[in-house]
């Protein structure tokens, strides 16, 4: 990156590569190679690496293991597009091949949240704890939503999104400082840096597949939802950032708190952060995480 004043890793990742149903994976890892992993989940545009804040700031070592989502970071873009049981069954054969049957701790934040959730249900017996950090689901969508929906979806095919191109790594931290303000220049920086590569043009673009920017076809189900929520059997750690956006575009505190009850789980509440938690207030979230993956219940 350009500007040397970005955060300095005090716990360095290793990359990887793993084929994961046919898509080359990146992955970022910490700690030793063997043992009970720790799987870490990043959000929708995000990337695994990002997740360095957390790492560097638990007290323990462990064995970590970070993936780029298909068509994020430095993960295989898919030209077919993206549909959401998909991220379900990579982290199946994700969990597959780091972990073969032994049970994991997951963190999922955001998308990766949504994913965790739903999976923690449906394969009650390979999760040991579950954390979901801002990621509680999506509005709820009803069936009258449907035709509209998928003509929007129709007409992104005919019209491909793009997405932004950014100046500079440090211009585009600036404009993370200015919608995240408890993340601290360095820390922007090097979100910038995990978030962005050169061009071929030689400027530079985000490490993301545009493609993520359609629709889904399908309508987010609730109900759905709550049926996997409903089975999952490990401790749960719901997360929250006091400042958070997100609580209301699915109904803010009260509904928050009604699903919270479907899944079961304890709720943390973290001050002086909003969507990004693990960005803005990673000692906090670090310091949450240890007891709960080290606690009995």
């Amino acid at each position: 990156m350009a500007d040397n004043g970005a955060y300095q890793p005090r716990r360095p990742a290793r990359a990887e590569r793993l084929a994961l149903r046919g898509v080359d994976y990146h992955l970022h890892c910490w700690g030793p190679e063997t043992g009970r992993p720790l799987v870490l989940l990043h959000g929708w545009m995000d990337t695994g690496l990002t997740w360095q804040f957390l790492v560097d700031a638990l007290a323990g070592e462990r064995r970590i293991i970070a993936p780029d989502w298909r068509g994020f970071g430095d993960s295989q873009w898919v030209p077919g597009g993206y549909y959401f049981p998909d991220y379900l069954a990579d982290l199946d054969a994700l969990l597959d091949a780091v972990a073969g049957e032994e049970p994991v701790d997951l963190v999922g934040h955001s998308m990766g949240g949504n994913v965790a959730g739903l999976y923690a249900g449906v394969r009650p017996e390979r999760i040991r704890r579950l954390a979901l950090v801002e990621g509680f689901g999506a509005r709820a969508r009803g069936a009258a939503e449907a035709p509209d929906n998928y003509a929007r979806w129709l007409d992104q095919w005919q019209q491909p999104p793009t997405l932004q191109t950014p100046e500079s790594p440090g211009a585009f931290a600036e404009r993370l400082m200015e919608r995240h303000p408890h993340l601290p220049r360095e820390r922007a920086l090097f979100v910038a840096g995990c978030w962005l590569r050169r061009a071929d043009d030689g400027g530079w673009q985000l490490r993301a597949d545009p493609g993520h920017k359609r629709g889904n076809p399908v309508l987010y189900r609730l109900e759905e939802a709550e049926a996997c929520w409903r089975r999952i059997s490990a401790p749960v750690l719901w997360v929250v950032g006091l400042e958070s956006r997100t609580l209301s575009w699915f109904g803010g505190w009260e509904e928050l708190e009604r699903r919270r009850e479907v899944a079961g789980g304890r709720p943390v509440h973290v001050e002086e952060a909003g969507h990004m938690v693990h960005h803005d207030q990673p000692g906090v979230l670090a310091a949450e995480l240890e007891a709960f993956l080290e606690g009995d219940g």
